[in-house]
């Protein structure tokens, strides 16, 4: 069994400040074990029974959630330490926390965690004492201010949505109330027509024009609010100069549908003059009604769209690990924030040629969430949003940019700390930017970089275009 020296463990940092009688004990007490690449060293949820130290080699550390293993980190820093790394605290049966593999053969210097952590205790009394009440401070706030962060989150984003979905909705009800009332009207044509107010002979001519009619619907130009003016007036002349009473009614609903004097004249020609009224009448109802029934698509399709960007955005249905647009991705986070966004100017500068990338996507959703919500406070809800994607060898770059006053640089080395924050009092937890960083660097082996000056602040995020994080 191989044992490392006291000289050779006072060269590894976590112990080179150890008395010598310390270094003689941890050198009588921790061996020397060796992993092949692609073995286990420990499993999360097994009982915590040893401390390691790295001594050479590669070692991923990955977590289970969802029922999938993901990733949290990886390090080949001689002397990093995992497994019971809480060993000096009293716990009841602990575990480990997280699985550590060897991602390349490795050595580990192996200590006995119920030998390791008494003597700690015993070596460091005070420091215990205050480790202990970090710790336990530490997770119950993280837990309670965490839980709280993610239900604000939830309960804007929810608000933005819900405000989203109320325009369609509520534009689709007024249209099919509209459309009632329309259809109402050409069961009283219809009746009219039964009564023989109207030719029989002339219905065929009729159909053909209504048929004619709803084609240019489908075809109608888009008119300027000038121009649409004046093709209002001139189709209310002509409809006057023809003996068409309520004329400057009926004009705006055929302009909408492309139906100028010049259709009209040529279409209006097979109809009989006396018929030409009630003919422009039955025009009018059947061109309302196609127009409420392209309304009443147009609102129940941006329903079914902003419910897709919220599955999209929410990653329902997909497997954590995944290979992603992340243009996509952005796309439903902007919609996401459709209610904020009011007075603000987006700006998209993609790089369409850009590849998917293998991702944590509804994690990376976090990461925008988090970046987009705090560009919009540094604005005040104004201003101009930027969301611009790159590729830099082999990286891809998401940049985040906004227009407010920028970060101090008193405060920019610290903004990725937990809990801290630059939002007043009870606007903001200090835990966004912070998860952020953990999602980005830790699980997806990126970087974040943040460029600040009045008027330009520019959040970065730099992700690998393959698994190995390269």
């Amino acid at each position: 069994m191989e044992r490392l020296t006291a000289e050779e463990l006072r060269a590894l940092f976590l112990f080179e400040k150890l008395d010598q009688s310390q270094l003689d004990w941890l050198a009588g007490h921790g061996h020397v074990e060796v992993r092949e690449a692609g073995t286990a060293v420990l499993t999360e949820g097994e009982p915590a029974t040893c401390f390691f130290v790295l001594l050479e080699g590669t070692v991923a550390l990955c977590r289970t959630i969802g029922g999938q293993r993901i990733e949290v980190s990886r390090s080949d820093l001689r002397g990093s330490y995992f497994g019971a790394t809480q060993a000096y605290l009293e716990l009841d049966q602990p575990t480990y926390q997280m699985t550590v593999e060897s991602i390349t053969a490795t050595s580990m210097l192996q200590f006995d965690a119920d030998e390791f952590g008494p003597m700690v205790r015993a070596w460091f009394p005070m420091a215990m004492h205050l480790l202990e009440g970090l710790f336990w401070g530490m997770r119950n706030t993280q837990a309670t201010v965490g839980q709280h962060e993610r239900l604000t989150a939830l309960g804007a984003l929810s608000a933005g949505l819900t405000h989203e979905l109320n325009n369609p909705a509520a534009a689709a009800v007024r249209a099919t109330a509209a459309l009632r009332e329309r259809v109402a009207g050409m069961r009283h044509k219809l009746a009219l027509l039964a009564q023989g107010a109207i030719d029989p002979a002339v219905l065929p001519a009729l159909v053909k024009l209504q048929e004619k009619a709803v084609e240019r619907v489908a075809k109608a130009p888009k008119l300027s609010p000038l121009e649409t003016s004046d093709a209002e007036d001139e189709v209310a002349d002509w409809l006057d100069g023809h003996g068409i009473t309520g004329g400057w009614d009926v004009a705006p609903v055929l302009v909408a549908a492309g139906l100028d004097v010049e259709w009209l004249e040529g279409s209006l020609v097979s109809c009989p003059a006396a018929v030409t009224g009630p003919a422009v009448h039955w025009l009018r109802y059947t061109v309302e009604t196609e127009l409420l029934m392209n309304e009443i698509e147009d609102a129940t399709t941006r329903v079914s769209t902003l419910v897709g960007a919220a599955k999209q955005y929410s990653q329902m249905d997909r497997a954590p690990f995944q290979v992603v647009d992340v243009h996509e991705l952005l796309d439903s986070t902007l919609v996401m924030f459709g209610g904020k966004l009011t007075d603000v100017r987006v700006v998209k500068d993609y790089d369409r040629t850009l590849p998917l990338i293998p991702a944590y996507a509804g994690e990376l959703n976090q990461v925008w969430t988090n970046m987009i919500d705090n560009a919009l406070s540094a604005m005040g809800g104004a201003g101009t949003l930027t969301v611009r994607t790159s590729r830099q060898d082999r990286h891809l770059v998401v940049e985040i940019g906004d227009t407010g006053p920028g970060i101090p640089a008193e405060v920019k080395s610290r903004i990725f700390e937990p809990f801290f924050t630059t939002k007043p009092v009870g606007e903001g937890t200090g835990l966004g930017l912070e998860i952020s960083w953990r999602i980005v660097v830790n699980k997806h082996h990126g970087a974040i970089r943040v460029e600040s000056r009045p008027g330009d602040t520019r959040f970065q995020v730099v992700l690998p275009l393959d698994a190995t994080g390269q």
